[in-house]
């Protein structure tokens, strides 16, 4: 259920966007949205193809005018579809993202700042959740290679996916739309809607085809600037006008909080706003809470068959807790691999192999001993709320120490 303070953001907000024209220049926007709104790779396992339901049911209000969809190609119930208060690319995604040097970047992200980071044959770039929280999707290339990069606050859920799909390169925009709380993205060139937490199509023309996940990590700015000194990052430079830097969801990760625009069943195996990060391979899903991440530092799991290990480490701020990002609480940061026939342990903050006590940072490199400088392989894993996951995939298993 909604809080009454939530509901009078969102009718504030609603009102802002209404007084907007729909040729608004870059810096005269819409509304700053101000409500609770990481070789080879694994990859995740592909979706199922879905079932089309009633073409007769009616598209979510407003839909038809504002999209080419066609909305008789659909894999989810339109009811459970909700309006996010801004319409079709009210939250502007960046389509000509620019760059900038770390010693640049170092002047305005704080060391905690969390980051999205993204590597393609060696080639890495950090993409700012300051940044992103005000424009969710990032359309862009690296090394060659398609990508858009995703951040939906009221999830927590940072995902890459590679945009080349069917023979052409998609290019993606914000519907203005929620499900359990989650992004749909749509594409510009079938207008095909898509749920940004399992990169499912649910309306239109791929409907039931699935994006490819390419790994993403969500870190630390001091983490990906020792790692890359050579790394690029996402300019704030984006042409539009907003505060970045600053929350607009302040106070929407407290453990406590009720879920914003949420209208799914929620499965009470965890906190609703508890952290986890979740890892899907050959049909089975394990989520791991942060809470147990934080405790054991690495966790040597196996899921689908798959042998991985889930390495944590302090030093990473919410972006969603105070109203300036970099004052937020360390909830630290969690990345998967596939362990490779090894078996890690942590103690005091610092991660082993127990074969050769060679130390492995957080990306999967072994930094010091007998194995220095070899790699793991990442899979594909993605942090979200338990809530908006759960509703999603209710089968997901959660780890148990």
């Amino acid at each position: 259920m909604f809080s009454l303070r939530w509901i009078v953001i969102l009718l504030a907000l609603s009102l802002g966007l209404a007084a907007c024209t729909s040729a608004a220049s870059p810096t005269e926007s819409p509304a700053e949205p101000n409500l609770p709104e990481p070789a080879p790779v694994v990859e995740a396992s592909p979706a199922p193809q879905a079932e089309l339901l009633s073409p007769d049911e009616s598209p979510p209000s407003g839909a038809a005018s504002q999209f080419a969809t066609d909305f008789s190609k659909h894999s989810v119930s339109y009811g459970d579809i909700l309006s996010g208060g801004p319409p079709k690319d009210g939250i502007p995604a960046i389509d000509a993202p620019s760059y900038v040097s770390i010693e640049d970047a170092n002047e305005w992200i704080n060391d905690v700042e969390p980051i999205i980071v993204v590597e393609v044959d060696g080639e890495a770039r950090a993409y700012p959740l300051q940044v992103l929280t005000w424009h969710e999707i990032v359309n862009d290339e690296l090394n060659g290679k398609p990508l858009v990069v995703s951040f939906c606050p009221l999830c927590n859920t940072a995902i890459a996916f590679e945009r080349e799909f069917d023979g052409q390169i998609l290019d993606f925009g914000t519907t203005g739309r929620l499900r359990y709380s989650n992004l749909i993205m749509y594409d510009r060139q079938t207008e095909t809607w898509w749920q940004q937490a399992t990169g499912d199509g649910i309306a239109g023309d791929y409907t039931g085809e699935q994006l490819t996940f390419y790994p993403a990590a969500l870190i630390s700015w001091a983490d990906f600037k020792s790692q890359y000194p050579a790394g690029d990052v996402l300019s704030k430079d984006t042409g539009f006008n907003r505060s970045y830097g600053r929350n607009p969801y302040a106070g929407y990760d407290d453990i406590n909080q009720t879920p914003f625009l949420f209208d799914g069943v929620y499965i009470d195996k965890l906190p609703a706003m508890a952290r986890v990060l979740t890892v899907e391979l050959n049909g089975e899903t394990v989520a791991y809470p942060y809470e147990t991440l934080e405790e054991m530092g690495a966790i040597n799991d196996e899921v689908g068959g798959e042998e991985i290990v889930v390495f944590w480490t302090k030093g990473t701020a919410s972006a969603l807790d105070t109203a300036v990002i970099e004052a937020g609480q360390d909830v630290g940061a969690a990345v998967a691999y596939s362990r490779q026939g090894r078996t890690f342990i942590a103690k005091d903050g610092v991660i082993y192999d127990d074969a050769t006590s060679s130390t492995w940072s957080i990306f999967g490199e072994a930094i010091s001993g007998e194995l220095k400088g070899e790699t793991l392989t990442p899979v594909v894993s993605v942090n979200h709320f338990w809530f908006s996951w759960a509703a999603f995939k209710p089968e997901t298993m959660i780890y148990q120490p």
